[in-house]
């Protein structure tokens, strides 16, 4: 294959066909010569087609022409050639990942982190094709579907607008859960998996996921980002302070191939909220979620305000719903070499009675 074009070639090989169109385009002026010479046998002739505006001037040029171009397009298609162009996505399923943190309630990002990243979500939710399904996992010092992958827009909104602050925040558990409502088959349990974040022995250790139960098929890892059909959009505002771990939860994303598309909103030096008699400074890592999008080859965001915010999940809506992809378009070469050489046969017909 040929490298380091905006086209490439998977048989390159057959481009060395295109040294006929110069032959071609000989033979064609050397009929133009034998046409003219016998032609002289007909002057009188001539003078006359001439005389009465009957000759065929350039017209004459056009269908030999779309007739070359039609074979240069068959040639070149002949060698498979492979583009990127933008196509429309085959995304089905998203899961939207919300913080539910108490430290959403600060108010850096008006009128608040919350009510911003809801509004935001919202409007992403009006954008989306209708037959895109969504599910929306909600997560603080735990992560639970909320709302089960569906294509009514109303239930979404109304579980977004449900959202209850609490404490603490399980990134990684949240990204943990929106696998399991993607892969139900897979039976992924989150009270399998390791909570603690410290090394104490006594510390509840569950079984690493991927390790199957008896009755489970073994699990075959898949490369990062190849799993087309569904994507995760994770938002939050601080750092994981308990749960599964980030880097891990990442891992197991990469591993069936879903893309997690992580969104920062709030500001990342951060900022004191106080609840309840107690006050704690709220910092957004921004490190682990651009680790967790570079994992699962996919993309982080920063939102620092709430326009911001709306207009990250704009983007988001853009790359869900249409996406560039390396493309054989020989298909399309010949399509276009086809329609060309009936143009070329027409207007021959029409103008002059003949085929060429």
């Amino acid at each position: 294959m040929m490298n380091n074009w905006p086209v490439t070639f998977l048989w390159p090989q057959l481009l060395w066909l295109l040294l006929a169109l110069p032959l071609l385009v000989l033979l064609y002026v050397w009929l133009l010569r034998r046409r003219k010479q016998a032609a002289l046998r007909f002057a009188s002739l001539s003078i006359v087609r001439e005389a009465m505006g009957k000759g065929p001037g350039w017209r004459r040029h056009v269908p030999p022409v779309l007739l070359l171009t039609a074979i240069a397009l068959m040639l070149l298609a002949s060698a498979r050639p492979m583009a990127t162009i933008v196509l429309p996505s085959n995304q089905q399923t998203i899961i939207l990942a919300m913080d539910v943190s108490g430290s959403m309630r600060a108010e850096d990002v008006q009128p608040n982190r919350l009510v911003a990243s809801q509004n935001a979500a919202k409007a992403f939710l009006a954008e989306l094709p209708r037959h895109v399904k969504v599910g929306i996992v909600a997560f603080a010092g735990s992560a639970q579907v909320v709302q089960p992958v569906t294509l009514s827009r109303e239930d979404l909104v109304a579980a977004i607008d449900k959202f209850q602050l609490q404490r603490a925040t399980a990134i990684g558990s949240a990204i943990v859960v929106a696998l399991s409502e993607l892969f139900p088959e897979q039976r992924i349990n989150l009270g399998d998996m390791t909570y603690s974040r410290n090394t104490d022995p006594f510390a509840p250790k569950g079984r690493s996921l991927d390790q199957p139960k008896p009755d489970d098929k073994p699990f075959t890892p898949v490369a990062p980002g190849s799993h087309s059909s569904a994507a995760i959009i994770l938002l939050t505002d601080g750092q994981r302070t308990t749960g599964v771990d980030t880097a891990e939860a990442a891992k197991m994303a990469a591993e069936r191939g879903v893309r997690v598309y992580t969104v920062g909103v709030g500001t990342v030096d951060g900022e004191i909220i106080g609840f309840e008699g107690w006050s704690m400074r709220v910092r957004l890592d921004e490190e682990s979620l651009k680790e967790v999008a570079r994992a699962t080859q996919a993309e982080y965001f920063y939102a620092g305000t709430a326009e911001n915010l709306k207009k990250v999940y704009e983007t988001l809506s853009s790359k869900l719903t249409v996406e560039k992809r390396e493309t054989e378009i020989s298909g399309l070469l010949a399509l276009a070499a086809s329609l060309l050489a009936l143009i070329s046969a027409g207007l021959s017909v029409l103008w002059f009675n003949r085929i060429l």
